[in-house]
C-alpha cells in the first residue's frame, strides 16, 4: 500500500490493511515516517515513504487548496514531490527495515497522490487498484474537489483539467523515475496518460448514503463505504476527563485535526466566546494547529489531544471539524450534526454533503469563520430535527461495512489489466511544447486533506 496524505488520510488504509492479513495477505503500508507508530501500533508491516505531510499540509492550507502557487512556494512543494516518487519504488522491492525480511509486492493498492504508482506497477508487472477518501474519477455529478467548478457543464472538465496540471508538474520527474529508477523509456509529453486514474480499477472510501455511485462511473469504479479502523475500543480515557464529560449536558466538540492554523489565539479565542454565546460546554481538540495552548480555558470547556474520535464523538452533543474524510465519516456514524469549517480540497465536497444531507449547516471557510457565525451553526446543530436525521443516517452507515467492501472489490479486480502508455522517445520540443514546459515550472501540485 502507497498513501499520501495526513493521519485522516492514512488511518482508512490501516483498517483495510488488518483486513487483508485476515485473508491471508502479507500487507506493507508505506507511509510517511510520521505515522510509523500509528501503522506498526495496528500490527501492519510499515515503510517510510518521503514527503512530510505537515509541510505539505501547510502549503495547500496557505494556498487555499488552488494548484497554483507563487514561486516561493514552487520549490519547496517540488522538492516533496521528488522525495515521494523516489520512495515508492524501494517502499514496494526493499527488505523489511527492523527484521531484513526480503518483500516484493505482488499487488500494489495506492491512492492518487503517491504520484508515480502506475509506474512502479508497470516495472514490476503488478495489479495496481487505487482507493482514495475523494473523488479523482471523472463525473457529471460534481467537479473535481481541488477545481471547485461552480457550472454543472464544466463539472467532468474539471477532472480532466486537474490531471493536466498534474502531468505537466510531474513530468520532469517521473520521466526521470522511469529511466534512472525504473528502466522504462520516457512518456511523451503529449500522451494521452496525463496522469489520470480513470483506467484503474478504483475504490472510494465513502458511504454511499453520502454520496451514491454516479451513474456515469464503470463497472471499474466501486463506492464501498467508510473504512473505519474503532480506535476507541482500546482507549482508557484520563479519569478525570470522564469525570468531566459526566458533569453536564454533552458538549459540542471542535477541533481542526491536522490543519495547520495561521493565528491559532484568534481561533481559539472565537471557539471560546461561540461556546459562551450559546451557554454550551465544549471539547476543544489541540491538533497539529495547537488550539487553546495561550488559553487559561473555563471550566465548561477540555482540552484533549490524541482521543479517538469514534470513543469520543457519541458523547458529544454536535461536532464541528475541517471536514476530513475520516473525521465527517466518524461524526457521521456517532449520530453528531456537523458543522464543517474547510481550509481547501475535498473538505469543501464534504461540507456540501453535510449541508446537502440537513445534518449540519452550510460550511464555513477557516478564513470567514467568526463568533456570530460559529454560534448560529451551533444554535443550528441543536435543533431536534437535525439531530433525528442524523441519527437516520448514522443507521445507514452502520448498516455498512467499507472495510469487507474494500477487500472484495479488491480481490474482484484480481488480476487487473492495466493499459500502459505507448513508449516513446523524447525528441525536440516543438514551440508549443516549450511553452508548456515553461508553464510546467510555475506550476505546484495537490497533496490531500
Amino acid at each position: 500500500m502507497l498513501v499520501v496524505g495526513t493521519r485522516g488520510d492514512v488511518q482508512p488504509f490501516i483498517a483495510f490493511a488488518k483486513r487483508l492479513q485476515e485473508f491471508g495477505h502479507r500487507v506493507r503500508l508505506a507511509t510517511h515516517v510520521n505515522f510509523r507508530n500509528f501503522v506498526k501500533s495496528a500490527g501492519v508491516d510499515f515503510y517510510p515513504l518521503g514527503g512530510d505531510p505537515r509541510i505539505m499540509a501547510g502549503y495547500m492550507a496557505r494556498n487555499k487548496g488552488f494548484l497554483l502557487a507563487g514561486p516561493a512556494e514552487i520549490s519547496i512543494q517540488r522538492k516533496q514531490l521528488k522525495e515521494i516518487i523516489n520512495s515508492l519504488l524501494p517502499a514496494c522491492t526493499e527488505p523489511d527495515l527492523d527484521s531484513g525480511a526480503p518483500f516484493k509486492a505482488q499487488a500494489i493498492i495506492a491512492n492518487p497522490p503517491a504520484y508515480g504508482h502506475a509506474h512502479v506497477a508497470e516495472a514490476l508487472g503488478v495489479p495496481l487498484h487505487i482507493f482514495f477518501t475523494m473523488p479523482w474519477t471523472p463525473t457529471n455529478e460534481f467537479p473535481h474537489p481541488l477545481a471547485r467548478v461552480p457550472q454543472s457543464a464544466a463539472y467532468k472538465l474539471s477532472y480532466i483539467i486537474v490531471d493536466l496540471i498534474v502531468w505537466w508538474g510531474i513530468r520532469g520527474f517521473i520521466n526521470d523515475f522511469r529511466k534512472r529508477k525504473l528502466k522504462l523509456p520516457p512518456i511523451a509529453y503529449f500522451s494521452t496518460y496525463h496522469g489520470s486514474i480513470s483506467h484503474l480499477p478504483t475504490g472510494y472510501m465513502w458511504s454511499p448514503s453520502i454520496v451514491p455511485k454516479p451513474s456515469d462511473w464503470g463497472i471499474s469504479v466501486d463506492v464501498v463505504g467508510f473504512c473505519f479502523l474503532n480506535l476507541g475500543t482500546k482507549y482508557q480515557p484520563p479519569k478525570e476527563f470522564t469525570q468531566w464529560i459526566e458533569r453536564g449536558p454533552k458538549p459540542i466538540y471542535i477541533g481542526f485535526g491536522s490543519m495547520p492554523l495561521e493565528d491559532s489565539k484568534k481561533i481559539t479565542s472565537i471557539i471560546l466566546e461561540a461556546l459562551k454565546e450559546t451557554g454550551q460546554r465544549g471539547i476543544i481538540d489541540r491538533g497539529w494547529g495547537d488550539l487553546g495552548s495561550v488559553f487559561e480555558v473555563p471550566v465548561d470547556v477540555y482540552l484533549v489531544e490524541d482521543c479517538p474520535h469514534d470513543w469520543l464523538f457519541p458523547r458529544c452533543a454536535a461536532v464541528v471539524h475541517h471536514g476530513g474524510a475520516g473525521t465527517t465519516a466518524t461524526g457521521l456514524r456517532a449520530g453528531c450534526p456537523t458543522t464543517i469549517v474547510p481550509f481547501f480540497g475535498d473538505q469543501f465536497f464534504w461540507g456540501d454533503r453535510i449541508y446537502t444531507k440537513e445534518v449540519g449547516p452550510a460550511p464555513i471557510p477557516i478564513a470567514e469563520l467568526n463568533v456570530e457565525c460559529l454560534s448560529n451553526a451551533i444554535r443550528f446543530m441543536l435543533e431536534p430535527e437535525v439531530k433525528l436525521r442524523a441519527l437516520e443516517l448514522a443507521k445507514q452507515i452502520e448498516n455498512e461495512d467499507g472495510v469487507v467492501a474494500a477487500v472484495n472489490a479488491f480481490h474482484r479486480h484480481l488480476p487487473p489489466e492495466i493499459p500502459v502508455p505507448p513508449a516513446t522517445t523524447d525528441e525536440p520540443p516543438n514551440l508549443l511544447e516549450w511553452l508548456l514546459q515553461l508553464i510546467e515550472k510555475w506550476c505546484c501540485l495537490p497533496c490531500t486533506s
